[in-house]
């Protein structure tokens, strides 16, 4: 899996960098969570603080485009981003007893 950063802006009124990518994978396309982790790496943030918005993914290409926002603090983010977007992708607790 290889990430290529081609739109990288600074929003200094919400204190986020806006990204957009270019993520290029052989076999099945990456799970978000694996995505989140590697674009968090690339780019020196913890994962709870980088949002992923989006990833758009072509019929028959082993390549996707996606955009992410990294905040400066965590609390930022959870204020700043819909509730939808930081549980997507996420695994769900296993419940005990089932």
């Amino acid at each position: 899996m290889e990430i290529e950063v081609t739109r990288d802006n600074r929003n200094e009124l919400l204190g986020r960098r806006e990204v957009d990518f270019v993520l290029r994978f052989d076999g099945p396309t990456p799970s978000r969570l694996q995505v989140l982790g590697k674009l968090a790496a690339m780019l020196n943030a913890k994962e709870n603080q980088v949002a992923l918005d989006s990833l758009k993914t072509s019929f028959g290409m082993t390549s996707c485009t996606g955009n992410a926002r990294i905040y400066d603090t965590e609390e930022l983010r959870n204020r700043t981003e819909r509730e939808f977007l930081l549980k997507r992708g996420v695994p769900k607790p296993k419940e005990e007893g089932a």
